[in-house]
């Protein structure tokens, strides 16, 4: 027996988030078929590790779980197996053998979502199955101004809500910015941890402040308040992805480097 470290990707779009549902619930989930092919490789274990739970309709590309398994054949012949299981919308990208105590979620030194958005008055279907159609377009700029207010050690409560009834609130962001291509943008966000739908909510108050609802300044004032979350509401959950999960101490030792 050994424990496994599993990279996923998976697009969200037909799955009710990433965690199983409560036994007597047909919901489709992330968690649900990757448990469902482990059984067909002899798994008998309750529930796999992973690092994080992605709401309804977010993706992943560096998703990551741990499970204990019996395999007596090389790793790419696990993630071979395990792909030829799961069904088409998830897929294994790496597989390695890890520490017998290895938990992808309490091991992870740092996580970096992405959130890609799209300035267009018409509709785009292509587009925005993995985008948000965002018009009025936003000043870049102005953007930018907002992220970057965004790193170091602040409260979120404003822009989230904590696992645990009662949890700290706060979390410490090493990097934040954002990209643009003419009418795209890509928002990055790296971070020891995110409270419950602090990126997307980030995202939305963004928006407004690129659209010039809301002034620069109102970013500094919600993380220094900690007061109830602004009014812009949740970024629609399919412009989100998670990318990627940190437990190399070296890479982790280059962001808060870079970040200082």
């Amino acid at each position: 027996m050994a424990r496994y470290q599993v990279v996923l990707a998976y697009d969200g779009t037909d799955f009710y988030g990433f965690q199983r549902q409560q036994r007597g619930t047909r919901e489709r989930t992330v968690q649900g078929v990757t448990e469902a092919a482990l059984r067909q490789l002899g798994w008998q274990g309750r529930a796999i590790l992973f690092a994080g739970r992605t709401d309804t309709g977010v993706h992943a590309s560096g998703q990551v779980i741990a499970f204990d398994l019996d395999w007596a054949h090389p790793l790419d012949a696990l993630g071979a197996a395990l792909n030829a299981y799961l069904p088409l919308d998830v897929a294994v990208q790496s597989v390695q053998e890890a520490n017998p105590d290895f938990h992808p979620r309490y091991d992870a030194l740092a996580r970096c979502y992405r959130f890609r958005i799209f300035c267009r008055a018409a509709r785009d279907p292509l587009r925005e199955r993995y985008a948000w159609r965002v018009w009025p377009a936003v000043d870049p700029g102005r953007l930018q101004q907002a992220a970057l207010a965004l790193v170091g050690e602040h409260d979120f409560a404003a822009f989230g809500t904590p696992p645990r009834a009662g949890g700290v609130t706060i979390r410490k962001v090493y990097r934040a910015g954002w990209r643009s291509d003419q009418d795209d943008l890509t928002f990055e966000i790296i971070a020891n941890a995110f409270l419950y739908r602090m990126v997307r909510r980030l995202v939305r108050f963004q928006v407004a402040i690129g659209q010039a609802e809301i002034d620069v300044a109102d970013v500094g004032d919600f993380l220094r308040s900690g007061s109830p979350a602004p009014p812009t509401g949740l970024a629609p959950a399919q412009g989100l992805t998670l990318v990627e999960v940190i437990y190399r101490r070296e890479q982790f030792d280059s962001l808060v480097i870079d970040s200082l």
